[in-house]
Parts: structure tokens; C-alpha cells; sequence
């Protein structure tokens, strides 16, 4: 079972999961980041270096987040993103594309 990440992410972006995931699964969007369903490895490494504990176990996602694990594949299903399966998040770099449901979440005022 795939990882996901959820709102706690938007607007914050910061990347420690993206360093240290061994398969280059974490991808970067305009104002989030996405776990590729099908290229996690659910070694949960990402979990534990995310400083806003957005990061969740699909199975194990609080029910106010449970819209992420679908927002994260359709991510990737999305024509706009033109990402699909890529196999390396390094490879492709940074996208502006955001999921609908992200890009209307107020934006976060940073401190």
C-alpha cells in the first residue's frame, strides 16, 4: 500500500521526503508535493522526515484527509500534469500543476 501525502503539505513543501526517498517517487506540483501510487515502495522512510507529518499510509489517513489518496493517483492520471508513470521524479523536475482540490485550498500565510 502506497504512502500519500496530505494537506499538511500545501503551501509548505519541504522536501526532506523528496531527499531521502530511495525510488525518487515524490514529485513536486505548484503548491504540494505527490506520491506516485505505483512507484512507492511503502518503505515509510518519507514519514519519518516530514516535518508537518503530512504523510500517511493510505489505509491509515485520517477520515478529514481521505480525499488525498485519490487526489495523489488522479495526480498523475491527470492529462494537464502530463506526468503518468514516469519512474523518477528527478528526471522530470517540478511541475505548476496542482490537483483541483489542492489548488482551491486557501492559501497558507507563512510566519
Amino acid at each position: 500500500m502506497a504512502y500519500v501525502i496530505a494537506s499538511g503539505c500545501i503551501d509548505v513543501k519541504d522536501g526532506a521526503c523528496v531527499k531521502c526517498c530511495p525510488v525518487d517517487c515524490i514529485y513536486e506540483g505548484g503548491r504540494t508535493l505527490y506520491i506516485h501510487p505505483d512507484e512507492c515502495i511503502s518503505c515509510g522512510v518519507c514519514v519519518s522526515v516530514c516535518p508537518t507529518e503530512a504523510i500517511y499510509e493510505e489505509a491509515e489517513l485520517p477520515p478529514a484527509e481521505a480525499a488525498f489518496a485519490t487526489v495523489n493517483r488522479d495526480f498523475f492520471a491527470s492529462k494537464v500534469s502530463g506526468l503518468g508513470s514516469p519512474g523518477g521524479a528527478d528526471y522530470v523536475g517540478p511541475t505548476a500543476y496542482d490537483h483541483p482540490l489542492v489548488a482551491a485550498y486557501p492559501a497558507r500565510i507563512s510566519p
